[in-house]
């Protein structure tokens, strides 16, 4: 188990130094695009770093993204670590003649300090939307985020009651959406869109878009935490809304790949997902996009948990006590610390890899 735990990091600071220094024992070249205006929790340089394995002319390219959701990048930085460090693993790329593509960090201020969206309080998985065209609605979040977003906490029993009882009325399901689908009514609010692209979007693009150019096949495995039973990792489609693009994702992983537009995932519909983004950036290229999401805690609390961090952002002068047991919240609710955890997730990762360098290997040809 001492390689398990080798792989992953307790602080954003860790991960990305732990990143570098794998990638510069293999004498990989990493490029890092610095944020431009903010620092993290501890005044440390905040950046999204990428590097190419594999060969560089190859037709077939696999992207594998970590921190989208800041916090959750405990968990995709481990993973990215890990095959960085697997021999045999790096031995099949190779053979494949498959390029692989690690971007690590999406989100880097989330990362450090700990939140699940970015300095602008954007989920960056409902920022990559075409802006020029009327964003979606989303009025269930309107008559919910009252609720969410108390003037105290913890929370009081009324409304945690009062919260319970609009679940109840709603459904799960419709509930789920309306809180997490996406919004753009309430800038300090859950699962902010934005109204522009932000910078790790525009960064994001560009990585993508040097990288991706002429490549003829092209799967993105972006790394998530935080929904579904503890340990499993549910293989999300994170496609177009197109029968082709499932079933290619479906050929490659299995048919338990679960898609969010029939309901059958643990997520709600996603509009403005990151791995959309290699649509425009990559024309022409065939494209099989897939979130990795594991397990952490129930449902409530890690919506709980999430409530607490966006909370703290509106309070900033909240007791050292009350915010230290927040970020604790926050972590766990992301991040389960453990051997088993952590030993569950990177033998389904690699899994997962493995699977999606042996499609785009076999797809050299086409």
């Amino acid at each position: 188990m001492a390689g398990v735990e080798a792989a992953f990091a307790q602080d954003y600071v860790q991960a990305r130094e732990g990143f570098l220094a794998a990638a510069a024992k293999r004498r990989l070249k990493t490029e890092s695009e610095l944020h431009p205006s903010r620092k993290g929790a501890k005044g440390e340089e905040l950046a999204m770093d990428s590097l190419l394995l594999g060969p560089a002319d190859a037709a077939s390219l696999l992207i594998v993204t970590s921190g989208t959701h800041g916090v959750e990048g405990f968990c995709g930085s481990g993973c990215q670590r890990a095959l960085l460090g697997d021999d045999e693993l790096l031995k099949r790329i190779d053979a494949g003649r498959v390029a692989v593509l690690l971007v690590h960090a999406v989100n880097p201020y989330g990362f450090s300090h700990l939140r699940r969206a970015n300095e602008d309080n954007v989920d960056l998985n409902r920022n990559f939307l075409d802006y020029a065209q009327p964003r979606p609605r989303n009025a269930g979040y309107g008559e919910l985020h009252g609720l969410l977003l108390p003037s105290e906490w913890p929370p009081a029993a009324a409304n945690t009651a009062e919260l319970l009882a609009s679940r109840e009325r709603m459904g799960h399901r419709q509930f789920q959406a309306a809180v997490s689908a996406g919004q753009d009514s309430h800038p300090e609010g859950l699962f902010y869109s934005g109204r522009a692209p932000t910078w790790s979007n525009r960064t994001l693009r560009g990585i993508v878009r040097r990288h991706g150019a002429g490549r003829r096949n092209i799967g993105w495995i972006d790394i998530h935490t935080g929904l579904g039973s503890g340990g499993h990792g549910e293989k999300i489609f994170a496609g177009r809304n197109v029968a082709a693009d499932l079933a290619r994702v479906r050929a490659w992983y299995g048919a338990d790949v679960m898609s969010y537009y029939d309901g059958k995932s643990a997520s709600a519909e996603v509009k403005g997902s990151a791995a959309l983004c290699v649509h425009d950036e990559c024309p022409g290229a065939d494209v099989a996009c897939m979130g990795l999401e594991f397990g952490t805690l129930p449902f409530d609390a890690v919506l709980h948990a999430l409530r607490g961090a966006h909370w703290l952002e509106i309070h900033p002068d909240a007791p050292p006590a009350l915010r230290a047991r927040i970020d604790r919240d926050i972590r766990a609710a992301f991040y389960t610390d453990s051997e088993l955890w952590k030993g569950m997730i990177l033998g389904q990762s690699r899994t997962a890899i493995l699977q999606a360098v042996t499609a785009l290997a076999g797809r050299q040809g086409e």
